[in-house]
């Protein structure tokens, strides 16, 4: 997919997030928002994976470590084909396979149920790490946020990985440098945080994550790297795409209301406009 294709599926992508949110009156827009070029990266040309077969063995695996920004994983799923978009407005509803975080219990096609912030990068590296006993070839990827970070579990797990030299292991921070309680340097920052995933034998990658050529190279750079796991630290923007969402913490979880979702759509409106153009 080249770059445009992959632009129109971001914003796409967002345009789902926000009905997700609003549809439900409530959710996380913001680090959704932030890591939707990541997801389409990562769904759209970046893994070895296919809708129509969600449990092949030989499959790539994804872990949403924040599980919280799940309304971006559903999007790009459903944009994906895993199931019809129509399910999207379903999200946080009663009785719907939408959860308000990933639950492995009622959708195919998602690796592990996550949520509680710090646990998912354990799990990457139990299923990295069982690859290699297995000798499959399959590649484990997680997104983290970097309020997660503020977590001491995901600093076992980067010890771990390192130590066992988990090539097939590649971890992305979703770098917005903001968390529901403001930003990370005022709440408990976690920061040089390139710095530490090198002390823990990481391979270290620095992206502006909303640059697809750059993504695409850091991907390729991380499956280049052999005798230890990468990091891919990704620069992104909390609440990209929707002018009064963007750097602002209030949207870390809340939902907008009517006047808002319109003010949402024509904000990305906006950008298919000016994609159109570049075609």
């Amino acid at each position: 997919m080249d770059n445009l294709q992959l632009k129109k599926t971001a914003n796409a992508v967002r345009r789902d997030i926000v009905t997700e949110v609003y549809s439900a009156k409530a959710g996380h827009p913001g680090g959704s928002l932030s890591a939707a070029d990541l997801f389409t990266f990562l769904y759209f040309e970046e893994m070895h994976i296919d809708p129509k077969n969600p449990k092949d063995p030989d499959r790539d695996r994804f872990v949403l470590s924040k599980g919280h920004t799940c309304p971006g994983l559903y999007a790009a799923m459903a944009e994906r084909g895993y199931f019809p978009k129509e399910e999207l407005p379903t999200f946080r509803h009663l009785g719907a396979r939408l959860q308000g975080h990933p639950s492995m219990q009622y959708l195919p096609g998602l690796d592990m149920s996550s949520g509680s912030l710090g646990q998912g990068i354990s799990a990457a590296c139990g299923m990295a790490l069982a690859g290699k006993i297995d000798g499959k070839n399959y590649r484990v990827y997680t997104l983290l946020g970097d309020g997660e970070l503020e977590e001491g579990e995901v600093w076992e797990a980067a010890m771990f990985a390192g130590n066992q030299h988990l090539d097939n292991l590649c971890v992305i921070v979703d770098n917005n440098n903001l968390q529901i309680d403001g930003r990370i340097d005022d709440v408990n920052s976690p920061k040089p945080i390139d710095e530490k995933f090198a002390a823990f034998k990481f391979h270290v990658i620095k992206i502006n994550g909303h640059d697809f050529d750059e993504i695409r190279a850091a991907f390729q750079e991380a499956k280049n790297t052999k005798g230890q796991p990468t990091l891919i630290l990704a620069s992104t923007i909390k609440g990209k795409g929707v002018s009064y969402m963007e750097n602002q913490a209030g949207w870390h979880g809340k939902a907008p209301n009517a006047e808002q979702y319109e003010t949402a759509m024509q904000d990305l409106d906006r950008i298919d406009e000016e994609l159109a153009k570049e075609a």
